[in-house]
């Protein structure tokens, strides 16, 4: 059967059939799912119900897989659930219990509900990430979507002109800051330095313009910090109204994956300390910084 493409909203996102991640896929199914990232920046496979390993190799044919590593709240093996190249989005310890409401990775990753892009903090930010949900509570727990391609094009030209070359400040020290985490060690600090990044991006192959915005953005290169954080926040409200917004209701076995480079994500609140959620994602890296970074 071959890769076929079904339009979800009205504007992105797009659920796919056709592929059974359990077996390799050949040469035209890949270039056919990266086509459709490029033109759908959001895709959906339903019943995908595999082991890591069959996730990490339908990860690797669309580019070099990136790892946590330093970025990072859990740094110590032990405390490892998953294997090093798989990123814990769950909320579920290394012995697959459920943390508890006051425990720190509990705390830590409280800042996935925010709008975000996944690793704009690192200085060559990521391409796709996948998610994998293994286990899905009853209730709540969807993945909200917003297309930042669309959101720039309904901006005024007055607008697109004022940022078009604005540089940001990009640290999961600011994301965390807002939802008042102040537990991080000095080495936590130092590995989540601000790095630099474009508010307009341009895809590579497309051509398209659209906002990088995330929660993880804290300054704007010469703006004072008041006003370029009440100007950041305007700029999100706009780009997360309702119409630019696909919500994800998880299945069992829902597979998703999108394109940071043209939108934000965020998840919404569960019973996360009385229900599991097995959720596993890999990223593909970027390959490309979107500005240089300071010395």
């Amino acid at each position: 059967m071959s890769v076929t493409i079904r339009q979800l909203h009205p504007v992105f996102a797009g659920e796919v059939s056709g592929v059974d991640m359990r077996q390799p896929l050949s040469a035209e199914d890949v270039a056919a799912i990266d086509a459709g990232m490029n033109e759908y920046a959001v895709l959906v496979f339903h019943d995908q119900n595999i082991t890591d390993d069959q996730q990490l190799a339908f990860s690797r044919n669309f580019g070099a897989l990136e790892l946590p590593g330093s970025a990072s709240n859990i740094t110590k093996a032990k405390d490892r659930r998953l294997g090093p190249e798989m990123a814990d989005v769950s909320n579920l310890d290394a012995n697959h219990g459920i943390l508890d409401r006051n425990d720190r990775q509990r705390m830590f990753n409280l800042g996935n509900l925010l709008w975000h892009s996944d690793s704009s903090y690192r200085a060559t930010p990521a391409k796709y990430s996948l998610l994998s949900g293994r286990q899905i509570p009853a209730k709540g727990g969807d993945t909200e979507f917003a297309d930042m391609r669309a959101a720039y094009d309904a901006l005024d030209a007055t607008t697109k002109a004022e940022i078009e070359d604005l540089v940001c400040e990009h640290s999961l020290l600011y994301s965390r800051g807002l939802l008042g985490f102040t537990g991080l060690e000095a080495a936590e600090k130092a590995n989540f330095k601000p790095v630099r990044q474009r508010l307009v991006r341009t895809h590579p192959v497309t051509g398209r313009k659209s906002l990088y915005l995330s929660a993880h953005i804290g300054a704007i290169l010469g703006w004072p910090m008041p006003e370029a954080r009440g100007f950041i926040r305007d700029l999100t409200e706009a780009a997360t109204e309702r119409e630019f917004v696909y919500a994800h209701q998880w299945r069992r076995y829902d597979f998703v994956m999108w394109d940071n480079r043209q939108t934000m994500h965020r998840a919404r609140r569960f019973n996360d300390t009385g229900e599991a959620r097995d959720m596993r994602r890999t990223t593909i890296a970027g390959d490309i910084q979107t500005v240089e970074q300071a010395a």
